[in-house]
């Protein structure tokens, strides 16, 4: 397992400064945010190879919803998605990292012939099938995010996850695991990253405080333990804001995380 940070956490004024501050602080990548990408390829990739800190991933970014009642909606979403996704490539990331929607449903509850989640999910399907090829040719993954009841009404757990991914039934389309919101949303987080096994492509960190780890309550190395059991070798990247001196702190978090990591 690797270290890897968001670049929109890290100090310092000009990019290529921020990323080589990462590698500094002992980090083995940089996942990206969507927006930062966009127009920025070149630069970054002048920065990342200057720093020999590859990207992880890339975060969001999408505009729209691909769960719109408006197609121009759901059209401006997979459009992001197939620019995205071939940026990830290009850059040798993993994959774009996808919410499939943010707090309340825009569809309506059409019974006896779908609920709203169940429509709400053939949809996603089907567009995912839709995407899919496209991440293939780009070289990444399409990575499917569970978040915290809180944030979204679809797809909190792993295992709701896994049902999608497992559905569109194709290997560009994957899964990613977040700490802070399986802290919330799983009744046994270990177990939940047993369950979903190899779907499992990235990994979120951050603690219950929604700090860095080794500042709130998630017992890390359980949840490691559960990911060495499955084969995970891949990135885990910090998604958090960071409290203290980012120069003292992010030392700190990769110190603390890789005593974790070792001791799981």
């Amino acid at each position: 397992m690797k270290l890897a940070a968001q670049l929109r956490w890290a100090s310092g004024e000009a990019f290529t400064e921020r990323v080589m501050n990462l590698k500094a602080y002992g980090f083995e990548a940089v996942e990206l945010w969507g927006n930062e990408v966009r127009d920025n390829q070149e630069e970054i990739k002048a920065a990342t190879e200057k720093a020999g800190l590859p990207v992880s991933t890339i975060c969001s970014g999408i505009r729209g919803c691909l769960l719109h009642n408006d197609k121009k909606e759901r059209d401006s979403a997979i459009s992001d998605m197939k620019m995205l996704l071939k940026i990830a490539g290009d850059l040798g990331a993993v994959g774009l990292i996808t919410v499939p929607i943010f707090r309340k449903p825009f569809l309506p509850d059409v019974s006896p012939l779908y609920d709203t989640i169940t429509l709400e999910k053939e949809l996603l399907v089907l567009i995912l099938k839709e995407l899919a090829p496209a991440a293939e040719e780009a070289g990444s993954l399409i990575l499917v995010e569970p978040i915290n009841r809180y944030e979204t009404h679809f797809v909190r757990t792993l295992a709701q996850a896994k049902e999608i991914a497992e559905r569109v039934g194709h290997p560009s389309v994957q899964i990613m695991a977040d700490f802070f919101h399986m802290n919330i949303e799983e009744t046994d987080p270990a177990e939940s990253i047993r369950q979903a096994g190899s779907y499992i492509r990235h990994v979120h960190l951050a603690d219950s405080t929604r700090l860095q780890p080794g500042t709130g309550t998630i017992d890390f190395k359980r949840g490691f333990a559960a990911l060495k059991e499955i084969g995970y070798k891949n990135y885990m990247a910090l998604e958090c804001k960071i409290e203290g001196d980012p120069a003292v702190a992010f030392p700190k978090t990769v110190e603390f995380l890789q005593q974790c990591i070792e001791e799981a």
